[in-house]
């Protein structure tokens, strides 16, 4: 098969109407990846060498997207939605540069994998021209249901089209599709839209094919592999899937999983070995974490690099950027954005680090604010090694602290602290001695114990009266 060309054509122009979204269907998100970024990512995993995306109008964020996601895809505009066949034509010009195998896939099913891609690319790779990819679902109801005489599949038959017998087959459509090459303009061309909708069905194909005297198979896979998602249901579900294959497959490769039912994984999540992860801990994309780091309970990362034997959390926020060396500690309730932590630095608890850098053992109090932004831009903070960061300072970007100095706890630091010098920006404490009486303070006396009796108090000395005056 390696030495087979294929080109792969997703069909992504689907509008998506009962996902109830202004976004395109396909853009909606599981795990962090686009549901066409899924797609994309296993096309790229079966050894495809041109890969073809068949978009509607005014869709130039799924352009966009399957560009990001695969930069070498070319794209295609079906202008109007006459069927599945109609779109897979809307590449022609694509097919007629003669690959081996051509792959048709739809934008919409995620689960698919890059192994099922390369089944069906090694099914065409003799005699046979048309292969399917069907499935058995618990309850068939609604599904075209693969005919087979045989080893081959001789139609699809549309549910409301087919007989009672053909109703109790459980081999159901899957959708995907291969064609070999040199026969595949040949069928899709053929394909007529004489039916109740007047669209050009991809599954005419097999028909065809079969009238052609060519040979079809079916191919047979889980259900969730070929599971297209319609619904916000059924992205939930998909959602579901995709998260047990992600915890599955970090746990073989060595990561410790206190609950992974509560651990939400992205698809590009990177785990070295004995890494820890305790519960309700959310991972976004792009985020590596190193041997022997902890993740604690409820902290959420995003964009970040976590390094070998580092400990996050509990309840702490690493965002894109964020970069924490060897053996380095972020606390709950510190969020780290673009900061760059050195090894062995630790802010323990209660801290904001924006924009930075902060040096190889060093200690960020509690409370401590990097005061990164001005109104217009976002400025540095750049701590050196060893340097100590006393509680409830706010440094004000850009500032420099320099290797070994000492910030004072409640300082707000403004310029630049030269190396090893202890820097204090408050202003000096006063204490005002009978301060709260002399300002009618309310606060109460302490009471009298019970069991002394009420002290009386002194009668007051009778003032004498001055004789008055007799007038004379």
């Amino acid at each position: 098969m390696s030495k087979r060309t294929c080109l792969a054509i997703v069909l992504a122009a689907g509008e998506g109407t009962r996902m109830r979204s202004a976004r395109p269907k396909v853009l909606h998100p599981v795990a962090g990846r686009s549901l066409l970024a899924h797609v994309l990512h296993a096309v790229r995993g079966a050894q495809v060498n041109a890969a073809a995306v068949v978009v509607g109008p005014a869709m130039d964020t799924v352009a966009e997207e399957a560009r990001r996601a695969l930069p070498s895809a070319q794209i295609f505009l079906q202008r109007e939605r006459r069927g599945t066949a109609d779109a897979v034509l809307a590449a022609r010009a694509a097919i007629a540069k003669g690959a081996d195998d051509i792959l048709v896939i739809f934008g919409d099913t995620p689960l698919i994998s890059a192994d099922t891609l390369k089944r069906l690319r090694a099914a065409i790779a003799h005699n046979v021209s048309v292969a399917v990819l069907g499935f058995r679902p618990v309850n068939p109801t609604g599904y075209g249901r693969l005919i087979t005489n045989g080893h081959r599949l001789v139609a699809i038959r549309e549910e409301r089209d087919a007989s009672d017998i053909e109703r109790r087959i459980d081999l159901c459509n899957g959708g995907l599709m291969a064609l070999r090459g040199d026969v595949a303009l040949d069928i899709l061309g053929r394909i007529d839209n004489k039916n109740a909708k007047g669209e050009f069905y991809l599954t005419d194909a097999v028909t065809i094919a079969d009238a052609m005297a060519l040979e079809a198979v079916a191919l047979e896979t889980k259900e969730d592999e070929v599971r297209g998602i319609n619904t916000k249901a059924q992205l939930a579900e998909a959602e579901d899937v995709m998260q047990w294959r992600l915890h599955d497959a970090a746990m073989e490769a060595g990561v410790t999983m206190v609950a992974p039912e509560t651990v939400y994984l992205s698809a590009d999540t990177k785990f070295g070995h004995d890494v820890t992860i305790e519960p309700n801990v959310v991972f976004g994309p792009d985020v590596t974490v190193e041997d022997d780091a902890v993740i604690h309970a409820f902290s959420h990362l995003e964009g970040a690099h976590v390094g070998k034997g580092a400990s996050v959390g509990p309840f702490a926020r690493l965002r894109p950027g964020a970069k924490l060396g060897a053996k380095s500690r972020i606390g709950n309730f510190v969020e780290v954005k673009a900061v760059e932590i050195g090894e062995g630095a630790k802010a323990n608890h209660l801290a904001y680090l924006g924009d930075g850098t902060v040096g190889a053992g060093a200690n960020i109090g509690a409370g401590t604010i990097f005061c990164n932004y001005d109104g217009k831009n976002k400025n540095r903070t750049e701590i050196g090694r060893g340097a100590f960061i006393g509680s409830n300072s706010a440094l004000v970007a850009p500032v420099k602290i320099g290797a070994n100095a000492y910030v004072g706890s409640g300082s707000v630091i403004t310029d630049d602290v030269p190396s090893g010098a202890l820097a204090l920006g408050r202003g000096r404490q006063v204490n005002k001695a009978g301060w709260q009486l002399a300002n009618g303070s309310t606060a109460k006396q302490k009471p009298t114990p019970k069991s002394a009796p009420p002290k009386k108090s002194a009668p007051k000395p009778v003032a004498k009266k001055k004789a008055a005056k007799k007038k004379r």
